[in-house]
């Protein structure tokens, strides 16, 4: 008994990460597909290549030029987003986005929706350290929980810090601390995450079938019968 209840937490493992990532990368895909103008390419642009007027033949065209369109529009979201990048750094930039910015201020329901939008992009793309910085806050009868900086700083001099919730980190609080019950940590955002999406399990130095909690699993038969021996 206790080598098969191994045998298929040690498959869930290695096998729940990856169904969901491949989940996730069919998710976004479906997205940019629906998203993809089919004036891109036609499926019977494909005909030289794909003939035939059989119903098989028709589907595969008109999957081959949907994933084409697919790998199109990323390939131009991507030079898109180098030309703006490169263009930012630019005195040139600066305007534009001052301005992009003036604009959307203006209007009532757009200036919300862009401003968290923005907000949200810069904490996680932004190159400030602060944004990623994880540090231990001391809480109540020496309790420490983990949270990390956001690089603001109140009117009075506290500290503005994000405490995520655990395993769901897209929730917690925004809280203003003095910088004296701050400890900062000599570890990577990566190390500080893995600790709080694990529920405090797992541990970053440790991957695979070495992280987290055993899974060993003890037939209780067998030690029952040793101990009325």
């Amino acid at each position: 008994m206790a080598s098969w209840k191994r045998d298929f937490a040690s498959g869930l493992i290695v096998l729940v990460p990856i169904l969901i990532t491949l989940y996730a990368i069919y998710w976004l895909y479906g997205l940019v597909a629906g998203l993809t103008p089919g004036l891109i390419l036609k499926p019977e642009a494909l005909t030289a290549f794909i003939g035939g007027q059989s119903e098989q033949a028709v589907q595969t065209r008109e999957q081959v030029a949907q994933f084409l369109r697919v790998i199109v529009a990323l390939t131009v979201f991507i030079i898109l987003t180098f030309s703006v990048g490169y263009l930012m750094r630019t005195t040139v930039g600066g305007l534009v986005e001052r301005l992009v910015d003036n604009v959307a201020n203006r209007v009532p329901v757009i200036r919300v929706v862009y401003n968290a939008s923005k907000m949200a992009a810069e904490t996680a793309f932004g190159e400030q350290e602060s944004l990623q910085k994880p540090v231990k806050l001391e809480t109540w009868q020496g309790l420490r929980m983990t949270a990390f900086k956001t690089g603001k700083v109140t009117s009075d001099g506290r500290e503005v810090l994000f405490l995520p919730t655990s395993p769901n980190i897209t929730t917690g609080y925004v809280i203003e601390v003095e910088s004296d019950r701050i400890t900062e940590l000599d570890e990577d955002v990566e190390d500080a995450l893995t600790r709080v999406l694990s529920a405090g399990f797992g541990d970053a130095n440790r991957r695979g079938m070495d992280a987290g909690v055993s899974i060993d699993v003890i037939d209780e038969a067998k030690t029952t019968g040793s101990d009325d021996d």
